[in-house]
């Protein structure tokens, strides 16, 4: 267990963290009161139903605002949202001794197309080296990587293999590129890092986890590594990846809404998580020896979906962490400038369209669910049970929603046919629905204004960027009731015991067909439609302000298709709407996109031999219990020795 004096000093952290408490409370407790008033004609049974969904729903609305506003503010006065320091003059990270640390880069793949998964890791790595040929070299950590294959399919793993051959050929001599591949996938992701850390992690200090999409900047990597030499008691540091290089209008609305809203987000969280933030699986650096101790994950019992292996595992490495005292920081110091720099170079793909992006929600539905067995687990950070609840609830709230337009519509109907006055006020009260509205919409606008104030050319003027946040906004909207609908029936699925297969997500452009649109959706928008009907029959005033709602599910299989639909690149359209600070002038991006279309123009690879793996040097990775938790009498193994290499 780490020294507390060895802590990241964070001053005021419990004062933030009881005041974000204490505004959400109030915020809560404000709009409770307001609806209570509301709905003071309605039966007593009525009135507690809609209170408690209410209540659970507009608390996470709450939580999100004032998060927001605590990310706006840090990044408007350009604080660090952890130490509160100026970023105007951040503090050097010490690099004292550093030449004789050992980083792996590490990326697990699972039957991933090989061209484009190494064009990222070799723009990475020759960020990493041209960032060698700058600095001193008593400045350098040493760095391997490794790409740890569950490729299961032999000729998948054969083309992969001659792609790694041809990439360890092209970097011989500047940089050791190591290949293994798995006969079983036992654990998926996390079991084939847990699988690296037994054979090879007491060789290294840290690790930084990639994923198949991931690309990273030598600079990034680097000040991830000096950070975590230079801070003891931290165990994990999250770099803030941010969406790059889809063409369609799906991908491009997401990259844009990403660029412009997260950094913000991320500095919101980090301000009040501090020590104890969230690990999403990628773009991070973490301690090995504090891995290994900490984070050997358990089989939940029972069968899947809430049983078996934890699927998103990310969330428990972190808890179990933070739970052996190890510091987990999110750290937003570069991306807090709203201005990309070659330290903020973190960067992932995303699904090209909406079919693709429910799927990936599907499964990581049902792993987040699998994290509220865990709420009681013995030994956790208040914070820890804070992110399995919120990662569970971002979904839950779907359900909760649905139920709330349908007991609204019921007491309607009710009402209609008893020709008595509507059961609730017809609309809704101005002010509770505007100040409701505003909350939604907050985290945008103050985005927006960053963005206005500091860095509009980046978004392709203040112009341009207006118009692109506002049909970002009416985008989102519409999309609301899709997911809503979508993760209501993912929900059912899982609770019916249906669980899902956690396979390779689609990476590469897809517009959708008309029908591949329908099939999916056809549900939703034939129930829209229904459900709109019914309301104009009954009360023409309540399908009018709920038409966010009706037009977003009716519209359910058009958005689909259209979002689907490839723009190109920004500069090669006449608008060049949603525009980022990450389409050009990048140097690791280009250099990404320069080695995949080389490897995608090359001719059949010529048969090479893999580089030898290195010597092993096992170590343990104990099974962590939630049930009873023991602190680690010594959370290091062994120190290491040179002959140990």
């Amino acid at each position: 267990m780490p020294n507390s004096r060895m802590s990241v000093d964070m001053p005021w952290l419990r004062p933030r963290r009881w005041g974000l408490m204490a505004c959400v409370l109030i915020t809560s407790l404000a709009g409770s009161a307001t609806l209570l008033h509301i709905t003071a004609s309605l039966p007593l049974a009525a009135r507690i139903s809609l209170l408690v969904i209410f209540v659970l729903t507009f608390s996470w609305i709450a939580l999100s605002f004032w998060s927001a506003l605590s990310g706006f503010v840090m990044c408007w006065c350009r604080r660090d949202p952890i130490t509160l320091q100026r970023l105007d003059h951040p503090t050097a990270n010490g690099t004292e001794g550093i030449s004789r640390t050992r980083t792996a880069m590490i990326m697990p793949i699972y039957q991933e197309p090989p061209e484009s998964t190494l064009a990222g890791l070799e723009a990475s790595c020759r960020s990493l080296l041209a960032q060698k040929a700058q600095r001193n070299q008593d400045a350098m950590p040493q760095l391997d990587v490794f790409i740890l294959s569950d490729t299961q399919c032999p000729e998948a793993a054969a083309k992969e293999a001659s792609h790694v051959a041809a990439l360890q050929q092209r970097l011989k001599g500047e940089l050791s590129v190591h290949y293994r591949r798995r006969e079983n996938n036992h654990g998926r992701k996390a079991g084939n890092i847990a699988d690296f850390c037994r054979r090879w992690g007491r060789h290294y200090d840290y690790f930084v986890v990639l994923d198949a999409d991931s690309i990273m900047g030598g600079d990034t990597v680097l000040r991830l590594i000096e950070k975590m030499h230079a801070q003891p008691a931290v165990g994990l540091i999250q770099s803030v990846p941010i969406p790059v290089g889809q063409i369609t209008l799906f991908g491009r609305m997401v990259q844009f809404a990403a660029a412009l809203y997260s950094p913000m987000l991320a500095a919101g969280q980090s301000f009040w998580q501090g020590d104890s933030a969230n690990y999403w699986g990628h773009n991070a650096i973490v301690r090995t020896r504090a891995f290994m101790a900490s984070s050997g994950l358990p089989t939940l019992s029972g069968k899947p979906p809430l049983g078996g292996e934890l699927l998103s595992h990310d969330f428990v490495e972190a808890a179990l962490l933070r739970r052996d005292g190890w510091q987990v920081l999110l750290d937003t110091t570069t991306t807090c400038t709203f201005r990309p720099t070659k330290a903020a170079d973190s960067y992932e793909s995303m699904p090209s369209n909406l079919l693709d992006f429910a799927k990936r929600d599907r499964r990581w539905l049902q792993g987040n669910l699998q994290h509220l067995r865990l709420l009681t687990g013995s030994g956790l950070h208040p914070l820890s049970r804070c992110h399995f609840f919120c990662g569970a609830f971002a979904y839950l709230s779907s359900p909760l929603w649905l139920m709330l337009l349908i007991s609204s519509s019921v007491m309607i109907g009710v009402s209609a046919l008893n020709d008595a006055p509507p059961a609730l006020p017809t609309p809704c009260p101005w002010a509770f629905g505007g100040v409701t509205l505003g909350m939604l919409l907050a985290p945008k606008l103050l985005g927006l204004m960053l963005a206005v104030c500091h860095t509009p050319a980046d978004y392709g003027g203040r112009l341009r960027l207006l118009i692109s946040t506002l049909l970002e906004i009416v985008f989102a909207a519409l999309l609301a009731p899709l997911m809503m609908a979508w993760h209501s029936l993912f929900i059912g699925g899982v609770l019916t015991g249906r669980a899902v297969e956690w396979n390779t997500q689609p990476r590469g452009e897809r517009s959708l067909s008309w029908k591949e649109a329908w099939q999916p959706t056809c549900w939703i928008t034939l129930g829209g439609t229904a459900w709109l009907l019914a309301l104009v029959a009954l009360s023409p005033s309540a399908a009018l302000w709920l038409t966010p709602a009706w037009l977003g599910l009716i519209g359910s299989t058009l958005l689909v298709k259209v979002s689907s639909y490839p723009l190109g690149k920004p500069q090669q359209r006449r608008l060049s709407l949603w525009q980022t600070p990450y389409q050009q002038n990048v140097s690791v991006l280009e250099a990404y996109q320069q080695h995949l279309a080389q490897a995608l123009a090359s001719p059949a690879l010529q048969a090479l031999s893999l580089s030898p793996l290195p010597a092993e040097l096992p170590g343990e990775m104990p099974i962590q219990s939630f049930q009873r938790h023991v602190l680690p009498a010594d959370a290091f193994p062994p120190p290491r020795t040179e002959e140990t290499y």
